[in-house]
């Protein structure tokens, strides 16, 4: 496995974690349509995008352009640097928060009909 296959295959376990509530893609570029990041997600009604890189490697120009649209869209974006990078954890973190509010409405809502 490639060093950038072992960050996806983590981030794929976090995501995997949190269905059915995650639903998303990742993308294969072949140089058509507009640019992406590496993964296109939507948790619970927000949408999120990830990139991952293999240690010390950075976004190109164009993935921190798209990354900033996604940004200033009010999208998340995570960028996930390495196998190991904390940013993992404030994905988890993320994702985990927005899956609480929901069930919680769901709850609460539930009880409010009774």
């Amino acid at each position: 496995m490639t060093p950038e296959g072992r960050v996806k295959a983590k981030v794929k376990d976090v995501l995997d974690a949190f269905k059915p509530h995650v639903f998303g893609h990742w993308i294969v570029q072949n140089g058509m349509g507009s640019p992406t990041l590496d993964y296109i997600g939507c948790c619970c009604g927000d949408y999120f995008t990830i990139e991952t890189k293999a240690d010390k490697k950075k976004l190109t120009p164009r993935q921190e352009l798209t990354a900033k649209s996604t940004e200033e869209a009010n999208g998340a974006v995570f960028k996930i640097i390495g196998a190991n990078d904390l940013v993992l954890l404030e994905l988890e973190s993320w994702l985990h928060s927005r899956v609480m509010t929901k069930l919680k409405r769901q709850n609460w809502s539930t009880h409010a009909r009774r």
